[in-house]
């Protein structure tokens, strides 16, 4: 299953009242009423999204565009990456790639996007950590991170509500296949708590030991390169027992 659709598939009802291209087209329709087909204010078009299909539809596209022209003019590579990243159905191309055109016109107002998915798709983190590392791909099209790219994509994850972890995780990405199931040791003998813990304590805790062991903090403790991948390692191993323990909690 493409990355689009694996976000669509596991989202209930996301195709509800229409294809996607009605939802985007709504945006463009937006989007002509405000400037000769130009994308418009940002903010009043994020704003205009009520729905989280309609935020999530259109928010992709103009993170995207906007990502890609933020180191300079759109090169092929990236829009062909973009492709790849979120699989559009060929009969929504059309009003996608206008979307996309509009948006690519300048690098600003991606802002108002990130922080309405962030706060849409609370419940949702794991989805959110997928497109950051699509965007990360996006990215990387055309050569390796520049400083605007790095700026761009902090930016997002902020928006986002993502952590240290997930930032490591999407940046880290190779592939946009299902995670595997977690397998190793005893998620609660990992996180050092008893099975009869609460969810307050066990999160709690988590997000201690994910403090106390980040790579940043080990570095900012003097730790050397060796001590820092441990450290990543350690992180990993921590963030994988507590997402054993919410899915067996159904948190």
């Amino acid at each position: 299953m493409s990355f689009w659709g694996k976000i669509i598939g596991g989202f209930t009802g996301f195709l509800t009242g229409g294809p996607i291209g009605a939802l985007v087209g709504a945006a463009m329709g937006h989007a002509a009423d405000t400037g000769a087909g130009r994308l418009g204010d940002p903010a009043q078009l994020a704003a205009m999204l009520g729905t989280r299909e309609q935020l999530f539809a259109v928010g992709v596209v103009v993170l995207s565009a906007k990502l890609a022209k933020c180191d300079g003019p759109v090169k092929r590579v990236e829009i062909d990456a973009f492709k790849r990243q979120f699989r559009i159905p060929p009969e929504n191309m059309g009003e996608v790639a206008k979307l996309f055109d509009s948006a690519r016109e300048d690098a600003q107002g991606y802002e108002h996007f990130a922080d309405r998915m962030g706060h849409a798709f609370a419940d949702r983190r794991e989805m959110l950590e997928d497109v950051l590392a699509a965007l990360f791909s996006i990215a990387r099209a055309d050569g390796p991170l520049t400083n605007g790219e790095v700026a761009f994509l902090q930016r997002v994850q902020l928006g986002f509500g993502l952590d240290a972890p997930a930032w490591t995780r999407a940046r880290d990405s190779t592939s946009q296949k299902p995670r595997p199931m977690p397998t190793g040791p005893d998620p609660y003998q990992v996180l050092g708590i008893a099975p009869g813990a609460t969810d307050d304590e066990a999160r709690a805790t988590w997000r201690r030991l994910v403090r106390e062991n980040h790579p940043d903090a080990v570095a900012s403790r003097g730790g050397g390169a060796d001590m820092v991948r441990r450290a990543a390692d350690k992180v990993a191993e921590i963030n994988a027992a507590w997402d054993r323990i919410k899915r067996d909690r159904k948190l």
